[in-house]
């Protein structure tokens, strides 16, 4: 096995970049929502207003070290699981989750007025977030424990 550097500060990347943005969307849900419920309704805006200026550029950077490294990790999985359908198929779906979370992240920390319906209702979107966050953790965690990788060609083996 060789060690690639590369590799380690990719999945350290990936991983702790998720947990800072899911970490955050957590707090948010779980704390400043229900504190911020109890403020006045001036004061409550203004702590929204701050949070989300410096949360959606967290977000910005934290979505694309997340396409980056999940990229990179991905392209050097291929190898290993070369002709597993369950594999692929799981990690395409985790993609396709992934690309709900970051819309749903950027709209509720963004200006677009589009969007400020879901803003208004941040509560229950970040709820939808969060359990979309879990269920990839739960097929990332299923794909890398309980999908062995395929066995290198013997030619490669010997060498």
């Amino acid at each position: 096995m060789d060690f690639n550097p590369v590799d380690v500060v990719s999945r350290w990347a990936h991983i702790g970049t998720v947990i800072v943005l899911i970490g955050g969307a957590a707090f948010m849900r779980l704390a400043l929502i229900p504190a911020a419920s109890e403020l006045p309704d001036d004061q409550h805006q203004a702590l929204k207003e701050k949070v989300f200026a410096r949360w959606r550029k967290i977000v910005g950077i934290g979505i694309g070290l997340i396409l980056i490294s999940g990229l990179y990790n991905y392209v050097k999985a291929i190898p290993d699981h070369k002709g597993q359908g369950l594999y692929h198929g799981l990690i395409g779906t985790k993609m396709i989750l992934a690309f709900v979370v970051f819309f749903l992240a950027s709209a509720l920390t963004g200006r677009s007025e589009k969007f400020e319906p879901m803003r208004q209702n941040s509560k229950k979107w970040l709820g939808i977030m969060l359990t979309l966050a879990a269920i990839i953790v739960g097929i990332s965690g299923f794909a890398k424990v309980a999908i062995p990788k395929v066995a290198p060609p013997a030619a490669e083996a010997s060498e």
